[in-house]
């Protein structure tokens, strides 16, 4: 069996908001065991305070840092610090940098180099300079979004028994659509330009008959665009997320899916 990978979450509180929390730790459990949980600020400030009810449900490290300058986030240098620190004890496999901030595209680009991974998580606002910097990026408010829509629909179910449609259905349809529309719209990379990638992995990598097996077809979408989650558009997996496409058509052999230019 092969050892789990061992990674550092590393959290800049005056970027990220409390909220997030359950599902950054979450996701970071996706890729790994986390043997380092540290979050940086100025933990003195009344503005961190709803933070720090936090750290004790996760078992994070408060590291405190600081504001000398009025205006400058001066928990960037903590850490980036305790990054290189860290990365030069070699006790991980990989890094999950939760931040908004800019500052940190040479910290990711860095830690790539040497040869870790890098998973970046942030709000829709994070510049596209550090997204690509990382391995793999998550969009927290758009991911957030789609976790409580899917939360609210399942207590709906519970809580409302089965009922005849009503003459509003086409109005709640067409409601639904657009919020789905606005969730695809907030996606950093819009679908035709995500169709046209795939066209192309496809044509440039895929067998002519068979076409290409999605978990492949999905890496190189990553590697591409370390920011695309098919959770952004409204899709639980890949292969509901390819459904929407006229160009690709799936097809199933035993429990693999493939997916091949129509």
């Amino acid at each position: 069996m092969a050892e789990e990978k061992r990674f550092a979450v590393l959290i800049d509180i005056e970027n990220i908001a409390p909220k997030y929390i359950e599902l950054i730790m979450n996701e970071a459990s996706n890729y790994g065991n986390i043997t380092i949980k540290r979050a940086y600020g100025d933990w003195t400030r009344q503005s961190s305070s709803t933070w720090r009810g936090k750290l004790l449900d996760y078992s994070i490290i408060p590291m405190q840092q600081f504001n000398n300058t009025f205006g400058k986030n001066s928990s960037d240098s903590a850490l980036i610090i305790d990054a290189m620190n860290i990365l030069y004890r070699n006790n991980v496999d990989g890094f999950i940098l939760v931040s908004s901030d800019s500052d940190f595209t040479r910290l990711a680009a860095t830690l790539k180099e040497e040869g870790k991974v890098v998973v970046g998580m942030g709000e829709s606002k994070t510049p596209v300079a550090l997204r690509n910097a990382c391995d793999y990026f998550k969009v927290l408010d758009l991911l957030y979004k789609e976790a409580n829509k899917a939360q609210s629909s399942k207590k709906n179910q519970r809580k409302k028994p089965a009922q005849k449609p009503k003459q509003k259905k086409d109005y709640d349809e067409d409601a639904a659509e657009t919020t789905e529309s606005e969730t695809m719209a907030e996606a950093s990379t819009d679908l035709d330009t995500i169709e046209r990638a795939i066209i192309s992995i496809i044509e440039a990598n895929g067998d002519e008959d068979d076409g290409m097996y999605i978990g492949t077809l999905g890496n190189s979408l990553i590697r591409r665009y370390p920011d695309f989650d098919t959770r952004n558009y409204g899709a639980s997996k890949l292969s509901k997320f390819l459904e929407q496409f006229d160009s690709l058509q799936l097809t199933k052999d035993g429990d693999s899916t493939y997916v091949r230019l129509l």
